[in-house]
């Protein structure tokens, strides 16, 4: 309950920062310091992200190699016992 009321709070107080004061009579008029903040975090952001998603895609494709190895050696033995 304590969180959640706190999370309301905090919702509150970044709404009145945003919220422009000449227009509404209160606020704090951060709304375009806001934007330049986005606008300069979202690209970062997105290549970070980018360098996840490829680690864990070469990872993906290392796994699968060694599960096609793994798969492989039973019928290796297999065919050597034969032999």
């Amino acid at each position: 309950m304590k969180s959640l009321i706190i999370g309301i709070i905090i919702l509150a107080a970044a709404a009145f920062a945003v919220l422009p004061p000449d227009r509404l009579g209160f606020g704090l008029g951060w709304g375009e310091d806001v934007l330049a903040f986005l606008r300069g975090g979202v690209p970062v952001i997105a290549v970070l992200i980018g360098l996840i998603a490829a680690f864990i895609g070469i990872a993906d494709m290392k796994d699968r190699a060694e599960a096609r190895k793994e798969a492989r050696k039973p019928e290796e033995s297999a065919e050597k016992e034969q032999a």
